[in-house]
């Protein structure tokens, strides 16, 4: 089963360094660009054409929404999709006025990675003195860039609660319980909206899953799509 992996907001593919290996014994590993777009949706079609004829697909909080596109435009392509620390929720208005500041802020003054108290939003209480987990989420940032900052802050997420039921493959939501990003609310619409999906959560573990939970992670995705993969052959 080749899979696609669709980082967050801000994350390169080394988001994913520590559970890559356990990933790549379920298949061949994808990774998917959110570099560039003007859109969610142009994201999403721009990855489909570098996908393998058939994949799952695993999208992270902001690719999230992406990966649930791909699954919408891709539908026969698309064998199973695993939803992390995401939500089908649109920006709020003041995530909206927030994000156009900051963009604004940032296109006549230099870019020197998220911030420190922006990290520390994303991670786990316990982590907030890991100065190698702060440090390794800021260089993610760093090593993208200003342009693609401005870029990734200027998307509209409109939000698709109303159209989660367009998506036909099976369906993995994993949240982490001390998400302060995204709420188990917003799993629990995730699981309700997908046609048949389920939902796990992984305790002790903030917004950063692959980063801060990473053995918990795959522990959960790993025999899911292990499991789909004997079902489809």
């Amino acid at each position: 089963m080749n899979i696609v992996l669709v980082p967050g907001f801000m994350a390169t593919k080394s988001l994913w360094d520590d559970v890559i290996s356990d990933l790549e014994k379920v298949g061949p590993i994808t990774h998917a660009n959110l570099c560039d777009g003007t859109s969610i949706r142009d994201i999403a079609q721009r990855a489909i054409t570098h996908a393998p004829e058939s994949f799952a697909l695993i999208g992270f909080s902001m690719g999230g929404y992406v990966a649930r596109e791909i699954a919408r435009i891709a539908s026969s392509r698309v064998e199973a999709l695993v939803l992390i620390a995401t939500s089908a929720r649109a920006d709020t208005p003041e995530q909206i006025i927030r994000k156009a500041s900051a963009s604004e802020q940032l296109r006549v003054s230099r870019f020197a990675g998220l911030s420190r108290a922006t990290i520390l939003q994303s991670l786990h209480p316990r982590n907030a003195n890991n100065i190698a987990m702060v440090e390794r989420v800021r260089r993610m940032s760093l090593d993208l860039g200003k342009d693609v900052f401005i870029r990734q802050v200027a998307l509209e997420r409109d939000g698709d609660l109303d159209r989660l039921g367009e998506i036909v493959c099976p369906t993995l939501v994993v949240a982490a319980a001390q998400d302060k990003l995204r709420s188990l609310p917003e799993a629990e619409e995730l699981r309700t909206g997908i046609p048949h999906a389920e939902l796990v959560i992984v305790k002790e573990s903030g917004h950063m899953l692959p980063i801060e939970a990473p053995g918990a992670l795959t522990g959960l995705v790993v025999p899911w799509l292990r499991k789909l993969r004997t079902q489809l052959t």
